[in-house]
């Protein structure tokens, strides 16, 4: 498992987001605080505090340079 901390503080991030998101068939959880709900749930993302950065987990042995590749535009560095 990776977890990287990403940044989603515009409806239009979130949507594009789901949609990168989507294309892998890996586990993916946002954890803000004591929530943990699944990253494909575009309902549960708008549940968050999205003013803030969040925590991605990946849940993937291999492939998860690709999966950072693609989420690179919502990675806080």
């Amino acid at each position: 498992m990776k977890t990287v901390q990403i940044s989603l503080n515009s409806i239009d991030k979130v949507k594009a987001f789901v949609n990168d998101i989507t294309k892998f068939d890996y586990d993916f959880d946002l954890v803000s605080g004591r929530y943990v709900i699944d990253a494909k749930s575009i309902m549960g993302i708008f549940s968050l505090d999205l003013s803030r950065p969040i925590d991605l987990n990946i849940h993937a042995e291999e492939g998860v340079e690709e999966v950072l590749a693609t989420l690179q535009p919502y990675i806080v560095a």
